[in-house]
């Protein structure tokens, strides 16, 4: 094997160790719009509790309210 031809296969080993690195990361990327803030659970618990008293209004309601 010729020095290029060896040099060649380096770096077809070393992309393909990257190609597998890249997809674990991919496979186990944390997803930062899963996960809600303190301030973003306050308003989502205050809108549960809201849901729960009767103080929401359905969609089809509030469109016919407004005539649309």
């Amino acid at each position: 094997m010729t020095a290029e031809a060896d040099t060649m296969n380096k770096i077809f080993d070393e992309l393909k160790s990257l190609k597998e690195d890249v997809t674990f990361i991919k496979e186990h990327m944390f997803d930062p719009d899963t996960v809600m803030t303190t301030e973003e659970c306050k308003i989502f618990e205050e809108s549960m509790n809201e849901l729960k008293d009767g103080k929401t209004t359905n969609l089809s309601k509030l469109k016919t309210d407004l005539g649309i």
